[in-house]
């Protein structure tokens, strides 16, 4: 049965859902919607990779961000293979309340029916939406780092997807979980750095698709980040104290939340003093939720601002204090010090040459770098008794 979600606080559901894949859903504006076509009365075909697998699955979908209805008149899932194919052969319809067709109204998200579902551990999985009617502002996630394909008209398994737009954008999807017997599970709340920008579009390379490889799939990773948000105020999309209830709280069967947002309010900040005291306040408020819910909390630095727009003397001192506070301050579980990964030695302000996308982003070797120092960290914290 087909399950609207309330985000007035911690929802539960039933112990044996845990998270192996989510974003963080956006309002979408004239840019982020396709340009050459639409999406009303068409398909769309979008490729995930999870972190842990399971024998049954079912997939949250979002139109939280959307003032009019979105008409879904199918949706199906199967392993993904390369650009647009898959494999046939695997392809399960998903069902709301036993039918294939659902309504989700403005405002609203929802999940389909348990479905059983050989998921590999890590494997990429195909979703492809048949959509009738569609709002003028989609609910989606702008930095997919993965092409979604709309092809016009009804797409069936064994039919050919004949491309009619390309874009790196997921609409609608939000998680997806399993049923699985108690694996760790961690929820990530991040910006740009954890979304993911400067990684390989379709290679699936960021930090946290890193450290999941390197915990064999048996963790459950969940990637919250948004490009471009911050905690306090401004930015894009809603900030992190709005957000964190339903993007982090809200997710199922995690055991860990690592906190890792504050580079961009310490990039447009105005005041040092006010910045630092309002972050710090933020921090204690994610922690204190965390705990009361029996949750692992991990603090992660901020990476180096030299040679950015963001950088200056003041701002540079503000990060050094906040990252100082999450080393130290004894309020985090355990620390991922992706400051250390990232620096310079020989210009600590700035992000190793070697490691650099644009100065504030690392490359694709960048991030394997902070996915491993993550696995490091986490892995010791999680218990890695599913081998599903």
């Amino acid at each position: 049965m087909a399950l609207l979600l309330s985000f007035a606080g911690h929802t539960a559901y039933a112990d044996d859902w845990v998270g192996t894949w989510a974003t963080a859903p956006e309002f979408t504006g004239p840019g982020d919607m396709p340009q050459h076509t639409t999406l009303t009365d068409n398909a769309i075909r979008q490729i995930v990779h999870v972190s842990i697998g399971g024998d049954v699955l079912r997939l949250q979908l979002s139109n939280e961000f959307s003032r009019e209805p979105v008409e879904i008149r199918s949706i199906y899932i199967a392993d993904a293979k390369d650009s647009t194919a898959i494999d046939a052969k695997s392809a399960r319809y998903l069902t709301f309340s036993g039918k294939r067709n659902v309504t989700i109204e403005g405002g609203q998200a929802l999940f389909s029916d348990e479905l059983r579902y050989a998921l590999k551990p890590l494997q990429r999985l195909s979703i492809t939406v048949n959509y009738g009617k569609t709002p003028q502002n989609a609910t989606s996630h702008r930095g997919s780092r993965t092409t979604s394909y709309i092809m016009k008209g009804e797409s069936k398994p064994k039919k050919a997807f004949v491309v009619e737009e390309a874009l790196d954008h997921w609409y609608n999807i939000a998680a997806i979980d399993v049923k699985a017997d108690k694996p760790t599970c961690w929820a990530v709340l991040g910006n740009s750095i954890t979304d993911g920008r400067g990684t390989t579009t379709n290679m699936q390379n960021r930090w946290t698709d890193v450290c999941a490889e390197y915990m064999d799939g048996k963790v459950g990773i969940l990637n919250l980040g948004i490009g471009g948000n911050c905690v306090l105020r401004g930015g894009l999309s809603e900030p992190a104290l709005k957000r964190f209830d339903r993007d982090i709280m809200s997710q199922r069967g995690i055991t860990g939340i690592v906190i890792y947002e504050g580079i961009n309010d310490i990039g447009g900040s105005r005041s040092v003093e006010q910045t630092e005291k309002e972050l710090i306040e933020a921090y204690e408020l994610f922690i204190g939720k965390a705990r009361a819910a029996g949750l692992k909390v991990v603090g992660a630095t901020i990476t180096p601002i030299g040679n950015t727009m963001y950088w200056s003397h003041y701002h540079e001192a503000l990060r050094q204090t906040i990252n100082e506070w999450i080393r130290t301050s004894g309020k985090f579980d355990a620390v991922i010090d992706f400051d250390q990964v990232l620096s310079d030695p020989a210009k600590p302000t700035w992000m190793r040459a070697d490691y650099q996308y644009d100065w504030l982003h690392p490359n694709a070797a960048g991030y394997k770098s902070m996915g491993l120092k993550a696995a490091e960290v986490l892995s010791p914290m999680s218990k890695m008794s599913c081998d599903k």
